[in-house]
């Protein structure tokens, strides 16, 4: 088995997608392929990899607008969260297990950002691919309290199940870099050092002033 992992630039609104393959078995899985599926679809078959699945890590648009042509190109399956409103065959749900080749692959639910939101784990390589949920130094909006909520408790479940070593790669590069770490956000996270929800939620209402204020915009 070789491991290929490879983060491309999809256009949109600076969003990422992702490349998952195992050389060995000559298949590849595709995660968020948006705005340019091309790109992905290509690096795939340089590589002599068969798209044998899209995964969503959730139904925006900015993030399953590519699924249809991806499919068109290699005939591969669509895979997204059971609750999901865009169309799908395969339905993933909490834990769930999926695999590429020899790769294995497992489903986390984390509702906030939306109601059908996954983040794709891959726990052999310590790989975390959150979307719109965690980004680096930030994490997805959300739209109120009961929201906010999910959210919150999603994030700490990802806290506290997943190693520090992991690192993450959002769905957007809109942090100082493209990827990170649990440890690091651990540390730097604004929304990650709050000591309640409540304090969590005021930040979340007064995030557009707090990011020009420290520069994170």
């Amino acid at each position: 088995m070789t491991f290929i992992f490879e983060q491309m630039m999809m256009g949109g609104d600076r969003n990422f997608g992702y490349l998952i393959g195992d050389r060995s078995a000559h298949e590849a899985m595709l995660v968020d392929p948006s705005y340019r599926p091309e790109l992905l679809v290509e690096r795939a078959k340089i590589q002599s990899l068969k798209v044998t699945t899209v995964v969503n890590t959730h139904g925006h648009g900015d993030h399953s607008n590519g699924n249809r042509r991806v499919q068109e190109l290699t005939g591969a399956k669509v895979a997204a969260y059971k609750g999901t409103n865009i169309s799908f065959d395969i339905p993933l749900s909490d834990g769930q297990a999926l695999s590429v080749g020899g790769i294995a692959v497992e489903i986390l639910y984390v509702p906030g950002h939306s109601s059908d939101h996954i983040v794709v784990y891959l726990p052999q390589y310590q790989v975390a691919l959150t979307g719109d949920h965690l980004f680096v130094g930030k994490i997805g909006g959300t739209w109120g309290e009961s929201d906010a909520k999910e959210e919150y408790a999603s994030l700490h479940r990802l806290m506290e199940q997943l190693p520090e070593t992991t690192t993450i790669w959002p769905g957007h590069d809109v942090g100082c870099r493209p990827s990170s770490t649990i440890a690091l956000e651990k540390v730097s996270n604004p929304f990650l050092l709050v000591k309640d929800f409540s304090e969590f939620y005021q930040l979340k209402q007064r995030w557009a002033t707090y990011k020009v204020e420290l520069g994170l915009i």
